[in-house]
């Protein structure tokens, strides 16, 4: 099949997409780029999955826009004086979609879910004996009390329940399962509920008419106001961008909450159309293998880096509107400090040197890159083209999203371009990509003493002690190059003019709260 017949085939699956269901006036379309992993929250998923679970299941607390942590299920949180208890007070009037009630026990059961190993919970190890938040006991002394107590003081521990990638800690309603206590489908307390997926096409959510509007008046991240303000909202699968930018011009979808760079500027200057920017502590890196043959090797990693002009990279592929950051914290963070300005030295000649007294032979590095998230192929592409100029073999290997994310979750790779999602405090994007590798394949920074430096930077609540062990971190990043960090995440969402109080954000997630559609 050629292009043209490709994008035949695209538009007609398009069209049957975006015909069939809810009328267009009262549904919101919004575009995505893969079709999700499950519905499941936490489990089985990626960004895509978290993106439309999000906007069916809510947890006691929540991201707010300036990635602070805020109540969200829970109306207060109270913290003893040595740290170890959390008391979630429930709000009044909360429901899940089937009409039930919400109470402790629901809290109760599902954290047993979670915390349950067949559930294959992300984030059960955070949580789990031997986790920096390992959650010792949680109860429920009457129907709207809460009780966690954890072993250890940890001051991330709200922040992680609130993780967008960990589903968010998101209570289900226990008929989200079947009698044989396999998953079925969310009901949960969103501002819409399930309806229909059908796969590789669309997923279908209605507005919860009974949705329980906390008091604020504005949209905070994922709390504060959330209510739905439209009819539906289809997310449709158009794997194929052309497509989804065609759709958008035509008025076929109402928002394309993640477009190439290159369309920024057609967008804007569409009459019809606009454009929504958010930078976000997202990171786009290029993994290493350290446990590989050739990359175990520190001089080789060394002279990859050296081999790489991250700011000409970065400039390139985001056309201007992004910057380098060799960093694990974002330059909008408080604790991105001077120290965290200093980065990897370009130096072509010295990469040379570097591979000569390492022994490199021309062996081949195969480089994983996938065209589902356009920024990292682009990465890839430029920076295997870097490395052939010091004599580095890098070939590309291009995969299917699911295939690139399942060899990362395994380990099983010499080098890939990977984007992570956003962690919204500097010890949780460090935790994402740090650990061991023999009980956790997917991290790709094994340092038992980095480790112990962000233990500490996790236990301890002081800036001024927290800023000088992330200091030591970086420089120590630095050192040993696990891997190489290039830029921080950078959303650019297209939308629809008719489509009033949409945003891009920090999450580089769409959300249909608060979001109405002009007649």
């Amino acid at each position: 099949m050629n292009r043209r017949q490709r994008l035949a085939a695209s538009a007609a699956a398009l069209a049957l997409t975006l015909t069939c269901g809810p009328a267009a006036a009262e549904t919101l379309n919004i575009a995505l780029n893969a079709d999700i992993r499950s519905l499941d929250p936490g489990v089985n998923r990626d960004a895509n999955s978290d993106a439309v679970v999000l906007h069916m299941v809510e947890g006691l607390v929540a991201y707010s826009e300036d990635a602070s942590v805020k109540p969200l299920l829970a109306k207060e949180v109270a913290v003893s004086d040595d740290d170890l208890t959390y008391t979630f007070k429930l709000r009044d009037g909360v429901k899940f979609h089937n009409g039930n009630v919400l109470t402790s026990a629901d809290v109760v059961w599902n954290w047993n879910r979670y915390m349950d190993e067949a559930t294959k919970w992300r984030c059960r190890n955070d949580f789990a004996a031997g986790g920096a938040a390992h959650v010792v006991s949680v109860t429920a002394p009457d129907d709207k009390t809460v009780v966690f107590k954890l072993e250890k003081p940890n001051a991330l521990f709200q922040a992680t329940l609130a993780r967008t990638d960990c589903g968010m800690t998101g209570i289900l309603d226990k008929s989200s399962f079947n009698a044989d206590g396999s998953f079925n489908v969310p009901v949960g307390t969103g501002p819409f509920r399930y309806k229909e997926w059908r796969k590789g096409e669309f997923i279908d959510l209605e507005a919860f008419a009974d949705y329980a509007v906390r008091s604020e008046e504005k949209r905070d991240g994922y709390t504060g106001a959330k209510r739905p303000l439209v009819e539906a909202v289809r997310f449709a699968v158009i794997p194929d961008r052309s497509s989804a930018k065609a759709a958008l011009l035509n008025g076929d979808i109402d928002i394309v909450p993640d477009v190439p760079y290159a369309d920024v500027e057609e967008f804007k200057q569409n009459a019809d159309t606009a454009v929504s920017l958010a930078t976000n502590p997202g990171i786009v890196a290029l993994l290493l293998q350290t446990r590989d043959p050739l990359l175990k090797d520190m001089r080789i990693r060394k002279a990859i880096a050296m081999a790489l002009d991250t700011k000409t990279m970065v400039e390139g592929i985001t056309l201007g509107l992004g910057k380098a950051n060799n960093s694990l914290i974002p330059p909008t963070s408080k604790y991105h400090s001077p120290a965290q300005t200093q980065g990897y030295s370009y130096d072509p000649e010295a990469a040379k040197a570097l591979l000569q007294e390492a022994g490199y032979n021309g062996q081949p590095i195969k480089l994983i890159a996938n065209t589902r998230y356009s920024n990292t192929y682009d990465a890839a592409i430029v920076a295997q083209a870097m490395l052939q100029q010091v004599g580095i073999a890098a070939e590309l290997e291009v995969l299917e999203w699911a295939a690139q994310l399942d060899r990362y979750q395994s380990g099983n790779y010499t080098a890939m371009v990977f984007p992570y999602s956003g962690r919204y405090d500097p010890a949780l994007t460090m935790d994402s990509v740090m650990g061991n590798k023999d009980k956790e394949p997917r991290k790709v920074w094994d340092d038992p003493d980095a480790q112990a430096m962000l233990a500490d930077a996790v236990r301890y609540s002081d800036p001024a002690k927290r800023q000088e062990l992330f200091d030591k971190l970086h420089t120590r990043f630095l050192e040993t190059v696990p891997f190489i960090m290039l830029y921080n995440g950078l959303e650019a969402s297209a939308y629809q003019k008719h489509v009033q109080n949409y945003a891009a954000s920090i999450f580089s997630m769409p959300r249909a709260w608060e979001v109405t559609i002009a007649e």
